[in-house]
């Protein structure tokens, strides 16, 4: 299985880069994980809905460069729905048997994804009706992969 994380933005915390290889390096044993970072838009907190939407609309467009139309496309959203681990689990498990051999998630800037991203997406994923910052977005998006396949696996993780 190949997994891509596109994602808006780099992550400057030095802890959370750790917390990221750990889980790429930990993921290696069970499918080809990769994280994709496109440049993140400039914008001002007093910005009004047409610039932020400017903003999104441009992330988007780099984005977009990167998402594989063979690819089973997961945008990361409050809308989207919510899974168990274990329900996650059985998601990836019957991608695969299903014959997807490629996952792209999305993880979308501070001001999240723009509609175009959405609504090209095979389904939509929501980890919480609470808003996370992006960066550790990332760092919760690659450990709960790592969990699903330990899971899948019937491997020992904490509970």
């Amino acid at each position: 299985m190949k997994i891509d994380v596109l994602t808006v933005g780099k992550i400057k915390e030095k802890y959370l880069k750790d917390a990221v290889d750990e889980y790429l390096k930990r993921l290696g044993r069970y499918a080809k994980v990769s994280v994709i970072e496109v440049k993140d838009e400039k914008n001002d907190e007093d910005a009004s809905d047409h610039e932020n939407d400017l903003v999104r609309s441009a992330e988007a467009s780099r984005l977009s460069k990167y998402i594989d139309d063979g690819a089973y496309l997961i945008p990361l959203c409050i809308e989207g729905r919510q899974l168990s681990s274990e329900g996650f689990s059985e998601m990836i498990s019957s991608l695969e048997n299903t014959g997807h051999s490629h996952i792209q998630f999305v993880i979308g800037g501070s001001l999240g994804i723009d509609d175009a991203i959405k609504e090209k997406g095979d389904m939509k994923l929501s980890f919480s009706k609470m808003t996370f910052p992006h960066q550790l977005m990332r760092v919760v998006l690659l450990e709960q992969i790592y969990r699903a396949y330990r899971i899948k696996n019937n491997e020992p993780y904490h509970k």
